[in-house]
């Protein structure tokens, strides 16, 4: 499961690193065509892949495969 989260946080970036890239090339393509909806698929591609991720460790917790550590609730 924590193979999945590492894998998951660096398509996380990948996407965001992604829509860097498009926003700065001001929506044009290696050929020069202008193609504006690179940069809102790669945060939509972003924002998907985050609520992947936070579903999958809720359900993993619930589940019983992840476990919380840290500071015990109460103290």
């Amino acid at each position: 499961m924590s193979y999945f989260a590492l894998v998951a946080f660096i398509a996380i970036i990948g996407s965001l690193g992604a829509a860097l890239y498009f926003m700065l090339r001001g929506g044009q393509d290696a050929d020069g065509k202008t193609r504006p909806n690179h940069m809102a698929r790669a945060l939509a591609v972003r924002v998907g892949l985050s609520i992947l991720l936070f579903l999958c460790i809720l359900i993993g917790w619930k589940l019983g495969y992840l476990h919380p550590t840290g500071i015990p609730a109460g103290k």
